[in-house]
């Protein structure tokens, strides 16, 4: 059963792409009435909407044009950086914040669908183009824009990372066109549709989704079934045997559902088993299999392994996210999830539990599996981004202590100003 947009029952609507999605749009395309005409859904309006924007801004499917040369030239300027950015996409300080600023909001279409070149899948799956370039707008589109964290840049993010880690050399050796495929997809598609709250929220306010899902891996399950209907719709894949298309949608789903952090730990116990007894054998299927699902979980959550001033901007979004879900469980008179109240939490409290107790145990199984260099670098990251949190942690308790002590002070100044003198003249 495929599932249609999340849709809330208390106070968060899907808001679409674009304050003026009519400027670029062919309005006889929308008004056309063929002789089987069929009503047009609000969903496959928004399509071609979003499918048209996205043609006009690409110099893909368009030449120079001639109203405004300049606005030509500066944008070609900054599809010059994009490219020379491109040509460095597997370099783990990959600003994907600047990448999409270049690329005008389509980091996404523009990174999957240059690492589709790269790798040959065009070709070997005999892929349409505009398809492809259809489908991976359609993915843009449905992730919310106005998540501060789970949104299309996230997914880019995460697909970039996942690109990093099919190029480390245990998996660049064994991975099949399939599996890089999958990798691919899974990455870009992990987060879709993403309503910009978490699973408790959805249970506790008895979101549809939650009871068409039974309560397990809610969110999971539904970017899957989202996934799958995209490519449904843009028959993406449709050239294929029925069977192994079947079967790519299957795995897909596999993919997405262990990047669910509610079972985080059953796929870290099975990881360190596997590298405990030394058992894994990336010639077989399955075993490659599960390596895909560590590495898109490793790079669902790999912030924390960026950069600093990569890493920052990330914990700041995410926090963002949780603090804007806190206040709408206060203004509905829920109970406030503790991670997500503003009240009780800071940005640093977050990010030192979370580095602590979530990234660090999976990313030092992962060095064990893939001990490269670019594991060392993760971890060195992870090692200094985690001490830059609790020196700022440490640096603004020790100003609020100040602050503190200095209301206090003059409260006591005053105090002995008067008691002092009386007690002179008594004596």
């Amino acid at each position: 059963m495929l599932d249609v947009r999340v849709r809330s029952q208390v106070g968060f609507e899907p808001e679409r792409r674009g304050s003026h999605p009519y400027l670029y749009v062919d309005f006889r395309t929308l008004h056309s009435r063929p002789e089987a005409a069929r009503p047009v859904s609000a969903r496959n309006v928004r399509r071609l909407l979003s499918f048209q924007r996205y043609l006009h801004s690409s110099r893909f499917f368009h030449g120079i044009p001639a109203s405004n040369p300049l606005g030509y030239i500066l944008d070609d300027d900054f599809t010059g950086q994009a490219k020379l950015m491109l040509q460095k996409v597997g370099n783990w300080n990959f600003d994907i914040f600047l990448f999409d600023r270049l690329t005008n909001g389509n980091s996404l279409v523009n990174l999957t669908f240059h690492l589709f070149n790269t790798y040959g899948l065009i070709e070997l799956f005999q892929l349409d183009m505009v398809k492809l370039r259809r489908f991976l707008v359609m993915i843009q589109e449905d992730y919310h824009c106005q998540n501060p964290y789970h949104n299309a840049v996230h997914a880019a993010d995460v697909t970039q990372a996942m690109y990093c880690y099919l190029q480390e050399p245990k998996l660049a050796e064994t991975l099949t066109s399939c599996d890089i495929l999958l990798g691919l997809l899974a990455a870009a598609t992990h987060d879709l549709d993403h309503p910009g709250v978490n699973q408790p929220f959805l249970i506790k306010t008895d979101h549809y989704l939650a009871a068409l899902y039974k309560n397990s891996s809610v969110l999971e399950n539904h970017h899957w079934k989202s996934a799958v209907g995209l490519l449904r719709e843009s028959d993406l894949l449709s050239h294929l045997p029925t069977e192994d298309r079947l079967n790519m949608e299957e795995r897909l789903g596999s993919l997405i559902l262990a990047t669910d952090i509610s079972r985080q730990n059953d796929y870290l116990s099975e990881f360190r088993t596997h590298l405990d007894k030394g058992e894994l054998c990336l010639t077989n299927g399955g075993h490659r299999h599960f390596i895909l699902q560590m590495a898109l979980k490793c790079a669902d959550i790999c912030n924390p392994c960026r950069p600093w001033k990569l890493s920052k901007q990330w914990s700041e979004k995410v926090t963002e996210e949780f603090f804007h879900q806190g206040d709408i469980e206060r203004k509905h008179n829920l109970e406030v999830t503790p991670l997500c109240d503003r009240q009780s939490n800071s940005v640093a409290n977050i990010q030192i539990g979370f580095m602590a107790y979530v990234v660090e145990p999976l990313f030092v199984e992962w060095s064990r599996f893939s001990d490269t260099r670019l594991s060392m670098t993760m971890m060195s990251h992870l090692s200094l981004n985690k001490q830059g949190w609790k020196e700022g942690k440490d640096k603004q308790e020790a100003s609020s202590s100040r602050v503190s002590e200095e209301q206090r002070t003059p409260a006591t100044k005053d105090s002995n100003s008067k008691v002092l003198p009386q007690g002179s003249k008594g004596s």
